[in-house]
This record gives structure tokens, sequence and C-alpha cells, in this order.
């Protein structure tokens, strides 16, 4: 009786003892969540607590506590004050989200000053990760898609000129100079670019697509944010018959995004964009994520490439717990533990550049095509492990 008493003791002392060792680690996530782009805002929150849900037990025993803050719209003033919040009230250990590269921009300064690690879940400026040595981005950048997007419309579409046209603020204008060095490298000429009202309303686009039409370009190739701004670009090109014209619609894949692409119609089939994912990709990861996505928010549920920058977001950040192995987590540690990480994520293998902490991924060229009524996206091409061509010529800011 007494040696199982002392036993039943010590199993008792050793499950307060591991109980006393988890612990809860708040990660501050900053996305819209009202406004015109709380849409996305959802998707990326979805991918993470997703990501979240089917992970948690890795943990062993410790949790995350998510803890979410509206940024509204483009501009950094509410994100970074939201940043502020919760370093400083919260005490959050981690950063994470950011749909907007404005906002991403107005982070990074307190990242440093606070030595918070801050990993990008979407925001895509190329120049992001040097405004602070404690971002990390699983995402994108701008000219991973907009270069080989110029080479491809050069090389396989057969344009000659092409014409840009790019929603004014810094994603836009690094979509279209990466899409021009392509392009041009190629053989091709840039004829116009075109700015095309900013990131917070989606504007009129006829006045600015029937200049398109005037100049008969070989190509047109359009840079605007996933959402609305994606939706109503698709819809006025059709609707000014630029397609009988002759002209090509290309972009990135905020072009057709996935959440918008139903609602376009089915004369945009033919559309050529290149993205780091998109929902059709043929792989068992993604087969896996697509499920799993429809079994948690719905059977009409679209896992966009929004949402799974917040699944591989997640990811990361349970890379950063495990290697603090139960210690602080640091901005350092963090760092050091997503330099070099690789991941078997849905849109492929991804890594994050040892030097540059920016992402490397597989970059697809992709046609809209329709699918028996369904709008969906068919993979021409697939250029493996693409790094960001801003750094690599070390362009700009990009060169720092």
């Amino acid at each position: 009786m007494f040696r199982l008493t002392t036993g039943t003791i010590l199993a008792g002392c050793i499950a307060l003892a591991a109980a006393a060792e988890a612990r809860e680690i708040k990660v501050g996530f900053i996305a819209p969540k009202s406004g015109g782009a709380a849409q996305l805002g959802e998707q990326l929150e979805k991918g993470a607590r997703l990501y979240i849900k089917l992970h948690e037990k890795e943990l062993g025993g410790d949790t995350i506590k998510l803890i979410v803050r509206d940024s509204k719209r483009p501009g950094g003033p509410i994100a970074k004050a939201a940043a502020q919040e919760l370093i400083a009230r919260e005490k959050v250990e981690i950063l994470g989200g950011v749909i907007f590269s404005p906002n991403a921009m107005s982070i990074a300064p307190l990242a440093t000053a606070a030595k918070v690690p801050f990993v990008v879940m979407n925001a895509g400026t190329s120049w992001i990760t040097t405004l602070s040595p404690n971002i990390a981005r699983v995402s994108f950048t701008m000219w991973q898609a907009g270069f080989i997007m110029g080479e491809h419309a050069a090389t396989a579409l057969g344009c000659k000129t092409a014409i840009s046209g790019y929603t004014n603020y810094p994603p836009g204008k690094d979509s279209v100079a990466a899409f021009a060095r392509g392009f041009e490298g190629a053989g091709g000429k840039v004829i116009d670019s075109i700015p095309m009202g900013g990131p917070r309303e989606a504007p009129d686009f006829t006045p600015f697509f029937q200049r398109v039409k005037d100049k008969k370009p070989g190509c047109f190739y359009v840079f605007v944010p996933g959402g609305n701004h994606a939706a109503g670009a698709s819809k006025t090109y059709l609707a000014l018959r630029m397609k009988e014209a002759g002209i090509k619609f290309i972009g990135p894949g905020d072009l057709t995004h996935d959440l918008q692409l139903q609602s376009i119609g089915p004369a945009i089939a033919g559309t050529t964009i290149a993205i780091h994912y998109h929902a059709d990709l043929e792989n068992a990861a993604n087969a896996a994520y697509r499920k799993a996505f429809k079994a948690e928010y719905g059977k009409d549920a679209v896992n966009d490439f929004v949402s799974v920058g917040g699944y591989d977001g997640m990811a990361a950040v349970f890379h950063i717990i495990k290697s603090a192995k139960g210690g602080k987590i640091t901005a350092d540690g963090a760092i050091k533990a997503l330099r070099g990480w690789t991941h078997n994520s849905p849109r492929g293998k991804i890594s994050i550049d040892p030097v540059t902490r920016d992402i490397v991924q597989n970059i697809y060229v992709a046609e809209v095509v329709n699918d028996n009524g369904t709008l969906r996206h068919k993979t021409l091409k697939t250029i493996e492990a693409v790094k960001d061509k801003c750094k690599e010529l070390k362009i700009g800011r990009c060169g720092k």
C-alpha cells in the first residue's frame, strides 16, 4: 500500500511539473478586419488558425494565443499603432500577418527597437526585409512573379510590345519594374506604364484601359491588389473587348485571384499569370490543405494564396517556438532558426534564404481555363526555387 501511494504521489508531481512547464505563447497578428480588404485579412487568419489547429500538439503542451488586431487599410499609422500595442501591452513574443506593404514598412522599425521577430505573411514589396534584421518573409516578392511573367510574355506569348498598369503604391511599382526588366531583357519593349489609382478603393479602370486599347500593345501587364481591385480590372478588360482587339491580358496572380475568379465571367479564360500558389496546384500537400480548409470553413471556402501565406507563416512561427526548446524566444534566435529553414508547403517546397531572410519558392506560369463551366488555373510551366531577383541584381533599395 505504501509503495502504491508513493508511486501515485510521484506521478502526480511529474504531471504538475509538466503542466507548470507548458506555457502560452502570444503571437501578434495584424491584418484588415474591416474595410475593403477585410476579406483578405479573413483569408490570412483562416490559414493561420488552420495550421494551429492541425499542428498545436507538436508543441509539447505549449499553446499559442493568436492576438488579432485590425489594420483596416493600407497606410502605416493604424498598423503601427496596433504593433505598438501588441508589443507594449500584450507582450507578444512574435509578430506576424500583414496584408499590405506600407503596413509592414511601418512595423519594421518597431520590430527592430523591441527586438521582436516579425514574420511577414503576405506583403510583397521586395525591399521590406531590408528594413529590419528581425524580419523574415514567407509569402512572396513582387519581383519573383513579375520578372518571370516578363520573360514569358516575350518568349512564349510572342508579345513584342507591352503596356503595364499598376496600383500606385510600392508593390505596384515593384511589380511593373520587375516585368519591364524581364520583358525587355527577353527582347520586348514596354511602350507605356500607367498608374491606376491607390490601394484603398478600386477605381473606375475604364479610362486607363481605354488608353491601353488605343495604343494596341501585344500584352497588357496589370498589377492590382487581389480582391475588389482584381475583379474590377478583369471585368473592365472584358467590357472594353480588349481580348477581341488582340491584346493579351497578363499579370501576377492577384489579377485572377482565386477568391474572385468565378465572379469575373467565362470570357476571362485565356488570361496568363505568374504566381507562387493557386488553388488548383496538383501536389499531395495542396490536396491535403484544400481538403482540410474546406472541412474547416465549408465546401465553398477558397484556398487562395493569401490563406496559404497565413498557413505557412504559422509553420514558420511553430519552427521558431520549437527551436527555442522551451526557452525565451528572442529575435536573434528566431531569425537564426529561420535562415535556411525549409518547409513542405501546399505551394511546393519553400525555404528562407539564409542571406536575405526572404522566401525561395516555385513560381508557376498558369492560364485561366474554363473547365465545364468552372474557371480554374492550369499550370503551364514551373520555375523551381526562385529567389528575389531584385536582391540578386541589387536594384535600388534591394541592394542595401
